[in-house]
């Protein structure tokens, strides 16, 4: 019995069950009925023979060198190139593929670890085929982010995109806000060192300088800095009367700053600014203030009173000491005031003896002839 195998094919001689060879492409006799079968294979599929074992046929180095044979263990994926183009990934087992006409290379990567080193195309790691073996975790411009394997602190990661290996590690990422906060304190009651309660608002800004610390050193970080601002804000204002806090807004926001600037690395962030918003005093000393407020508007008004007073007198009596000194000055003054009277009144009858009346009346009455 002829058979023929062609270029792209190779055949698989069995007799009675078992492999006797390779046969290469051409002509091929077989004598019938010897119980020999010849399986034919296309080359430019996987070697497979549904039934045998593929180590069965790795015995024939004639058979090997046409084979290109990788072996992925446990824990293990490949990456499987034809021809330097990804193909395909290939789980643990055993595999064989023939090479007269194609190129098989193979990259072979251990997955139990869940860093993806250097040398693995990233490229690659998006691809469907991969989704079951590797994740992806995308850390935003503005976070960074904390790597824990099986909770045990690994690094941080910076903004971009990250792959680890799935499947034999719990992979946990913490994501930190490397951005701007504020802390308020709205109605925060504290005695003054005058025994006065008062209520105060207050903010400040503060941005995380170590994403680590914040995440694996300090628990529940922005309670702890709130009972910080709280505690800082206390020791000035306990320490103060209250005439003196509402003449020093600015220094207490520049003291609690300084404080909490010192205090900030210690639970990895900065602070940025610090300010009182508002003070809040209680009804009846609000009253005080305003009855002091306005007895003190009172007096300055008083007080600014007699001084323009006082200089308006000084005016006079500086003004009357010239004319005294000079008639001249004594008569143009006479004269100004006659004329506003000239200007308001049109006849005027005056009697007396001194020379001031009686020119008043000549001029009176020369102005309505």
């Amino acid at each position: 019995m002829r058979i023929t195998i062609r270029d792209h094919e190779r055949g698989i001689l069995f007799k009675d069950g078992n492999y006797r060879g390779n046969l290469k492409p051409g002509k091929h006799f077989i004598i019938p009925f010897s119980q020999t079968k010849v399986e034919i294979l296309d080359i430019t599929k996987p070697f497979y023979i549904a039934g045998y074992h593929l180590d069965m046929f790795l015995q024939d180095a004639d058979l090997c060198s046409e084979l290109a044979i990788i072996d992925v263990a446990d824990k293990e994926i490949a990456f499987h190139y034809v021809n330097d183009k990804f193909q395909v990934v290939l789980n643990t087992g055993k595999y064989a593929f023939w090479t007269p006409l194609e190129k098989h290379t193979f990259t072979v990567v251990t997955i139990s670890d869940p860093e993806i080193h250097d040398h693995i195309d990233k490229d690659l790691l998006a691809i469907p085929q991969l989704k079951p073996y590797c994740g992806v975790y995308d850390i935003e411009p503005h976070m960074k982010g904390i790597l824990f394997f099986n909770n045990i602190l690994q690094r941080t990661l910076e903004p971009g995109r990250h792959y680890f290996w799935l499947g034999f590690s719990k992979i946990d990422i913490t994501k930190v806000d490397m951005r701007k906060r504020e802390i308020e304190i709205n109605g925060q009651e504290i005695m003054t060192e005058d025994k006065i309660p008062i209520r105060f608002n207050f903010v400040c800004q503060y941005k995380i300088t170590d994403a680590l610390k914040v995440v694996v050193e300090v628990k529940d970080y922005e309670q702890q800095l709130y009972i910080l601002l709280q505690l800082i804000l206390r020791e000035y204002v306990g320490t103060r009367k209250l005439d003196d806090l509402l003449k020093m807004k600015q220094e207490i926001a520049a003291y609690v700053l300084k404080a909490l600037q010192e205090k900030g690395p210690n639970y990895g962030v900065e602070f940025l600014f610090a300010g009182v918003k508002d003070i809040i005093l209680p009804g009846e000393i609000k009253d005080i203030l305003n009855t002091v407020l306005i007895a003190e508007k009172k007096a300055l008004a008083n007080v600014i009173t007699r001084r323009e007073e006082t200089a308006s007198t000084r005016s006079l009596l500086n003004t009357a000491k010239l004319m005294e000194e000079n008639q001249t000055l004594f008569r143009l003054k006479e004269l100004e005031f006659l004329e506003k009277i000239c200007d308001k009144i049109g006849h005027i009858s005056l009697t007396g003896n001194s020379s001031l009346l009686e020119q008043l009346n000549s001029l009176l009455a020369i102005k309505n002839s």
